[in-house]
This record gives structure tokens, C-alpha cells and sequence, in this order.
């Protein structure tokens, strides 16, 4: 069977539609210390937390751009990335 963009897109390896997935560790650890950089708004735990949160989406972001199981999840990967670093590079 011919593999169509559609399904390069959209499939993973075993022909699933993937779109979401479970997060894994770097998206868990950027959920936590987003959330924990809401209460901690200021001083040296907030610098912490931005810094780790920052580190775990790029560590994300590129993971899914070089790993991602189809052309979805790595352009998604590629724009986070890029807004990732346009972002700190603004602020």
C-alpha cells in the first residue's frame, strides 16, 4: 500500500493516528515548574524554575522535532522551538 501525506502526516509506524500523545518527562517537568512559577513570582526559586522550565520545553520541543513519530509531531516540535527561542530572545 502507497503511504499517502496524509498518512506520513498523521500515522505513527504502526498506522495510528497521532496527534496527542501521554507528555513524557521534559513536558511534565515544564507543566510543574511553569505552574510552580505562578506561586513563586519572584526572587531566586522564580529565576530557577524559568530556567528549568525553559530547558525541559526546549529539551521537548527538540526531541519531538528529531523523534517525533510522524511530520505532525515534528513540525509542532520545529514550532515550538522557534517560538521558544524568539520568545526569550524578545524578553
Amino acid at each position: 500500500m502507497e503511504s499517502t501525506i496524509f498518512d506520513k502526516t498523521f500515522r505513527d509506524r504502526e498506522g495510528k493516528i497521532v496527534i496527542a500523545q501521554v507528555p513524557n518527562l521534559p513536558l511534565i517537568v515544564w507543566i510543574v515548574t511553569s505552574s510552580l512559577s505562578l506561586i513563586f513570582t519572584t526572587g531566586i526559586i522564580n529565576t530557577v524554575l524559568d530556567v528549568l522550565a525553559t530547558g525541559s520545553l526546549f529539551t521537548w520541543a527538540w526531541m519531538e522535532l528529531f523523534q517525533g513519530v510522524n511530520y505532525f509531531r515534528r513540525t509542532l516540535g520545529l514550532f515550538v522551538l522557534i517560538g521558544l527561542v524568539t520568545l526569550k530572545a524578545i524578553y
